[in-house]
């Protein structure tokens, strides 16, 4: 039983990346068009500093936005503010600390936000960890489920006020998470989420993806029944070539960097799906969506359960401290 809960976490994230890199083999990378201008709204995108986070926000930041990057490191942070103010861009951009392993920084974060005045008319849930060692957060979750998932749970409920506000009818905001095509492989299991009973950085990785999918579904039809001008959408970016197959096992580091220069996508072109549902005219007012390579797609089978999406929610905000006031009934 042991052997066989490592081994199908392993040998399911790895059937759906070569799924991935045949479709990437075949097909273009999806090519942004060209936006209107964004002039005044406000967007924060966590993990901002590197990678498709800081081609997100250099993006939004030339659109006219103004983008709030969202880091837990400061150094990595201002010199990407730096970089993108040397373009010269119309848009504004600025730090700002956030440790989304950390619940009490979220909510320092939230409250300085909000401190600042500022409406939030975009959050790009963006940041993540991959296939890291078993460890856990400063408050005791499972680092995939807590930073990749929890972190971003509570930062979205804490924003929703300040996203509802500042959203309208004929101009919605958007939240746009970004999750990942092995989602397809990941299995919730609402009595283990933290992996306790036999921990697998492929299943824990994974099962931090799918709780990102079923979460945004979950928050959209709560935005709909409740009438509130904002939409919510999951991206998945395709195999990009980041820093986060850095945990990779030597073998497979070996292997990927020939596949990686011949197959991955660059930041840029992973990032272009998060801005196209962050900024893209034709999906004003359209939200609970899978987007890949800028299109609808179907998400796995277990993400539209809505039962699922629905104890998730409610077993999210008990782990958080959230009271879960937008409550349907069941």
């Amino acid at each position: 039983m042991w052997l066989v809960s490592q081994i199908l976490p392993v040998i399911r994230l790895y059937l759906v990346g070569l799924k991935v890199l045949l479709y990437q083999l075949f097909n273009k990378s999806f090519a942004l068009p060209v936006f209107p201008k964004q002039n005044g709204r406000v967007a924060i995108v966590t993990g901002g500093a590197k990678g498709m986070g800081y081609e997100t926000a250099r993006q939004l930041t030339s659109l006219g936005m103004h983008v709030v990057i969202a880091g837990n490191c400061e150094e990595e942070g201002i010199a990407a503010v730096k970089k993108i103010q040397a373009e010269k861009h119309e848009g504004k951009v600025d730090f700002q600390y956030l440790d989304l392993a950390s619940l009490s920084s979220v909510r320092q974060f939230v409250q300085k936000f909000k401190d600042r005045g500022l409406p939030l008319h975009v959050l790009v849930n963006n940041a993540g960890v991959m296939l890291v060692p078993e460890r856990k957060t400063e408050d005791g979750f499972e680092l995939h489920f807590g930073l990749n998932y929890l972190g971003h749970f509570l930062l979205t409920n804490l924003l929703l006020d300040t996203l509802k506000k500042s959203g309208r009818p004929d101009s919605c905001a958007r939240i746009v998470t970004v999750s990942s095509a092995t989602h397809y492989g990941g299995v919730i299991t609402l009595e283990d989420l933290q992996s306790r009973s036999c921990y697998c950085s492929h299943g824990a990785y994974s099962q931090s993806k799918l709780a990102l999918v079923l979460f945004t579904y979950q928050l959209q039809q709560r935005l709909t029944s409740g009438g509130f001008p904002v939409t919510a959408n999951a991206v998945d970016p395709g195999m990009v070539n980041t820093d986060l197959y850095e945990n990779l096992c030597s073998l497979a580091q070996l292997a990927k960097r020939p596949v990686a220069w011949l197959l991955f996508r660059t930041p840029a072109q992973g990032a272009s799906t998060t801005i196209y549902a962050a900024a893209a005219p034709e999906l004003e007012g359209v939200g609970g969506c899978y987007l890949y390579n800028g299109r609808r797609t179907q998400s796995s089978d277990a993400s539209y359960n809505e039962d699922l999406q629905a104890k998730l929610w409610r077993q999210s905000c008990a782990l958080v401290g959230l009271q879960d006031e937008g409550r349907r009934a069941d």
